[in-house]
């Protein structure tokens, strides 16, 4: 296999299942099977690439697309950073098929091929905007991704559903078409290109006016990264059925935003250049009270999918702390969080799932002693809360070691009081619900027995979790292999201290 097939088999293997389900529609396992046949063979390209990128900093597929309007130009080139997000975009997808066929027949769900067709498309558009070669091809699939993930948080075609799907579309719309776009034009007008190159593109005494204008029109611009105030659009998608809110909270579209994000201040900005910026600074307290006052809304909600959103838009804003330290060590923290909060935040949501589909219940307050019911499905909660917490040996200790470290070497060491606070918080809002499952008497124990008699009927659900709880465990003793993987992304002079 080259790797010119390979970057294009990340577009075509879920493009054509999304082509294949809806002719599966009157055959549920064959629908299903298409899914998952689709999601081993992306995994399978995915593990390729990785390997092929990995092998050498020179190692870099590219495959050209399309040129339109002049000398615009759509093509994929895969680098560590974007390599790393598409195996996890893969790999969660596929665990997340294994989840969502177990929830969607269990609650008996309705138009559930449009809903493997719509997450077919955006896992698609996902791999377009990993392997982005420059802003215009990262912008075009984005915006797929938007369109395609509108349908599923609209599921369920309620009134409060589409109340949610319209502040969904009408956020990331408009951000994106009037900040993203303005700032990738104006990259383009200034810098003369829109490929993502190591270092930056700006020439060297770059205005930093003007870079602190782009800075600030990318950083609200990427919506789908959910900085305050531009956030509303990730509560207000809760409304849809628990499988497409793992999908948008931890594998597609919040990933694609940070990711995003991320790229922009490596490879469009280059690190230097963003840390000298008003801007970066500007940016860096608004991150620190998006950390904050996410956590504290997130503390007050009952309802534990709500809970588990204002703990992503808290979450997700490390990485943009991160990549606005503009510190070597920042830069890594912010990578390594979209790893481990992917594999600790969709625990948190298939067991919200799974907890919902067993004992229909989505109030924290009415869970008491039901994890005596369902112990697997709890300790999974209590394994993947840690994770988000950053207490080893879970992954999730070390992108917050690694961003404390950018924090002190970048001299902005007050920021240090975020991550402190937010850590004190994520306990307050996340081990209540293990402690309630596992500590309190239950509120009614015989409604709790007849659960604990139709557990066997739901596997797929209890099994989905405690698999990526594990995964969160696990990827603590990765930390070494990832960090070296992904040292490319920054010049070899930033790389001595890591």
């Amino acid at each position: 296999m080259t790797p010119e097939f390979a970057l294009m088999a990340l577009l075509a293997i879920p493009a054509i299942a999304a082509v294949l389900i809806p002719f599966a529609g009157k055959w549920p396992n064959v629908r299903e099977g298409i899914t998952g046949v689709a999601g081993v063979l992306l995994l399978a390209n995915v593990i390729w690439l990785v390997r092929y990128v990995g092998q050498s900093p020179e190692n870099r597929p590219e495959l050209f697309l399309i040129q339109f309007a002049g000398n615009f130009e759509l093509k994929l080139v895969l680098e560590p950073l974007g390599a790393v997000f598409a195996a996890i975009a893969s790999s969660l997808w596929l665990v997340n098929t294994v989840f969502t066929i177990g929830y969607m027949r269990d609650n008996k769900e309705k138009n559930q091929t449009r809903f493997y067709t719509c997450v077919a498309i955006a896992i698609s558009a996902v791999m377009g905007i990993a392997s982005a070669g420059n802003l215009i091809t990262l912008f075009v699939f984005y915006e797929i991704l938007t369109l395609s993930t509108f349908p599923l948080v609209t599921h369920k075609g309620d009134a409060k559903a589409k109340k949610g799907g319209r502040i969904y579309l009408l956020v990331l719309m408009a951000t994106s078409l009037g900040l993203f776009l303005p700032a990738v034009m104006g990259t383009y007008v200034l810098a003369g290109t829109t490929d993502f190159q190591v270092g930056g593109v700006f020439p060297e005494g770059f205005s930093l006016t003007a870079a602190s204008i782009l800075l600030l029109l990318f950083a609200f611009g990427i919506g789908k990264a959910a900085l305050m105030p531009v956030h509303p659009w990730l509560p207000n998608a809760m409304v849809a059925p628990t499988p497409v809110s793992a999908l948008l909270h931890a594998v597609a579209v919040v990933k694609a935003g940070v990711f995003t994000m991320l790229k922009v201040v490596v490879y469009i900005f280059g690190i230097e250049l963003a840390g000298q910026t008003p801007a970066s600074t500007f940016l860096c307290w608004v991150a620190a009270i998006t950390i904050v006052l996410a956590s504290i809304i997130a503390l007050r909600k009952d309802n534990l999918k709500a809970r588990l959103a204002y703990s992503t838009i808290s979450q997700l804003a490390y990485i943009t702390l991160g990549a606005m330290l503009a510190a070597p060590a920042a830069i890594m923290g912010g990578a390594l969080q979209i790893i481990m909060h992917a594999w600790g935040k969709i625990t948190l949501f298939m067991c919200a799932g799974a907890i919902y589909t067993v004992a229909h219940r989505t109030e924290i307050s009415s869970m008491n002693g039901l994890g005596r019911t369902m112990p697997w499905v709890f300790g999974a909660f209590l394994v993947g809360s840690l994770s988000i917490i950053g207490l080893p040996p879970m992954g999730g200790s070390w992108p917050k070691y690694y961003l404390m470290l950018g924090t002190l070497s970048s001299g902005k060491q007050v920021l240090l009081g975020a991550l402190i606070i937010s850590s004190i918080l994520n306990v307050a809002y996340l081990v209540p619900v293990a402690v309630r499952g596992f500590m309190l008497a239950p509120d009614n124990p015989k409604a709790d027995a007849k659960i604990a008699k139709n557990l066997k009927a739901h596997r797929l659900v209890r099994f989905a979790p405690v698999f990526t709880a594990f995964g969160a465990f696990v990827l603590f003793f990765a930390i070494s292999p990832l960090v070296e993987y992904l040292k490319p992304i920054l010049p070899t002079s930033m790389t001595g201290g890591l």
